[in-house]
């Protein structure tokens, strides 16, 4: 990870050390909230099947929601004293994950391989939350802040994944593919049928 050579100045009560810390967490965080929103619009973009319009408008607030944690991530980075890094080319060369692997697909396998896409950003978020605990309060706040909208957009995708007992049919996967197999009937393979045999021609 190529992290901005050392601030100039950070926010008073941090040392520049500290503030180094914190926009080197901020760093990755502003990257996965970038990738997200992109991957929100091109699930948005390429939703089909008969519950279309139900995630195709559930999408866009999400989408907006997270690039204004982007731009919350970037401007604290400034206000460390860093240099927030938004170009593609930054993101691409300094990601630790693979883009999103589906293209055009129903509703339930995006909504499968987005559980996992959520999970991952989560997961990072709140790692970084507690690293942020311990040197900065304020940026600890802000990522809390998002963690509690990524939550709520996580769970409104499980409802669609969630059956009556609580289970998720995209429990224990591990790849996008994957879930979106497990969550969309449409997506598994169909089981080959026993061909049937031919009777003998009678002479």
């Amino acid at each position: 990870m190529a992290v901005p050579s050392n601030p100039r100045y950070t926010v008073p009560g941090l040392s520049a050390k500290e503030g180094k810390q914190v926009i080197a967490l901020l760093h990755m965080r502003l990257h996965a909230l970038n990738d997200l929103a992109l991957t929100l619009k091109h699930i948005h973009w390429n939703v089909v099947g008969p519950h279309f319009i139900a995630v195709h408008e559930m999408l866009d607030p999400q989408t907006t929601a997270v690039r204004g944690m982007a731009d919350a991530a970037a401007e604290r980075i400034s206000a460390l004293g860093g240099e927030p890094q938004g170009t593609p080319g930054v993101l691409v060369a300094e990601r630790d994950w693979n883009d999103y692997s589906l293209g055009r697909a129903d509703a339930l396998a995006h909504l499968g391989a987005l559980d996992l896409v959520y999970t991952g950003v989560i997961t990072d978020h709140r790692s970084a939350a507690s690293e942020a605990g311990s040197l900065d309060p304020v940026t600890e706040d802000l990522l809390i802040e998002h963690l509690r909208s990524l939550e709520q957009f996580q769970w409104f995708v499980r409802a669609h994944l969630e059956n009556a007992t609580g289970s998720l049919s995209t429990a224990g996967k591990r790849t996008e593919e994957q879930a979106a197999e497990a969550a969309s009937p449409a997506r598994r393979p169909t089981a080959k049928r026993p061909a049937k045999k031919r009777g003998t021609a009678k002479a």
